[in-house]
């Protein structure tokens, strides 16, 4: 018990540390900022084209964002030496929303995941509030995002 209340506690400290901002460039070249979507939820999801988990996820994380528009959605694709074929591969797997290839500057002000996929959620202050590594699904999406917005 004691180590799952210092695991929590931790996790807090971690996760609750204020706003981190970004500033990226997607694919279509659109600046995608942190500070542009005050208000708003935001939720970054790390992928690559080799993961398994990752592929399955993104028709969940599509059809959250089709249906709720006041969340921000983007998506990180790690392995992005070759964009062309990450984009393309991203449309095929329906990634309709916003994408961010991975590079250098990207990972400074985003830091690398430990894991994929990773999915990060920002609160409408900016605050991040979600970083874990693993599966989301549009249900959980949208208990991390709406239960704060009802």
């Amino acid at each position: 018990m004691r180590a799952a209340a210092a695991f929590v506690a931790v996790f807090a400290l971690a996760v609750g540390n204020g706003a981190c901002a970004f500033d990226l460039t997607d694919t279509a070249g659109k600046a995608q900022r942190l500070s542009d979507y005050k208000g708003r939820w935001v939720v970054l999801n790390f992928w690559a084209t080799w993961c398994v988990p990752c592929i399955r996820e993104i028709p969940e994380i599509s059809a959250f964002q089709r249906d709720h528009r006041d969340v921000v959605v983007i998506g990180v694709a790690v392995d992005a030496e070759d964009a062309a074929k990450v984009r393309a591969f991203a449309k095929k797997v329906g990634h309709d929303y916003p994408l961010v290839l991975s590079n250098d500057a990207v990972e400074k002000q985003l830091g690398e995941p430990k894991a994929l996929p990773t999915t990060r959620i920002y609160d409408p202050s900016g605050k991040i509030v979600y970083d874990k590594p693993s599966r989301v699904d549009r249900k959980t999406l949208e208990a991390l995002t709406l239960r704060a917005r009802t």
